[in-house]
């Protein structure tokens, strides 16, 4: 019998809820080739305008299979509200799905923060297949995390005038 497990994990930043909001999440599939290249080979919307229905393509490159041990993962939006910097997506292929996982979803909501920057919290839910057992991942999936707002934050600081 497969089990349903779940990590949660805050990420602080510099940089305002709203921007980090679009482009950490919202505009990531623009970004992410940009600034992971050595990560992210290439990204695209594979349906729908970004709104809830939407589904995504992440291609991921061969070379740094630390970072990410498969090579596509498309993401459907499920929920949206852009005032309050919340989503929530489920993982429909690539990505382990088949594989070790039954399905995942994760939750993120960028909150501001008191001295002017925002805290990123992500609630990741997944059910593994029978007999997959989690070693390192989550540890993995928590620095990917952490690394894809680091380097939206990275960006947004060097250009002011982004995503605002």
């Amino acid at each position: 019998m497969a089990s349903t497990n779940s990590w949660t994990h805050e990420i602080e930043s510099s940089v305002a809820a709203p921007r980090l909001f679009r482009a950490g999440v919202m505009d990531w599939h623009t970004l992410a080739p940009k600034l992971a290249p050595h990560i992210v080979a290439s990204a695209h919307p594979v349906n729908g305008e970004g709104g809830i229905g939407s589904v995504r393509q992440f291609n991921f490159t061969s070379v740094d299979h630390a970072a990410m041990p498969f090579s596509v993962m498309k993401e459907r939006l499920e929920f949206l509200d852009e005032e309050k910097c919340e989503c929530k997506s489920t993982l429909i292929e690539g990505g382990g799905i088949g594989s070790a996982i039954e399905t995942a979803t994760s939750r993120i909501k960028v909150e501001p923060a008191a001295n002017g920057g925002s805290v990123v919290k992500v609630d990741s839910t997944y059910k593994l297949l029978p007999g997959v057992e989690v070693n390192d991942e989550i540890t993995k999936a928590k620095e990917s995390v952490t690394a894809i707002f680091k380097a939206a934050e990275a960006y947004l600081i060097a250009n002011p005038d982004a995503y605002n």
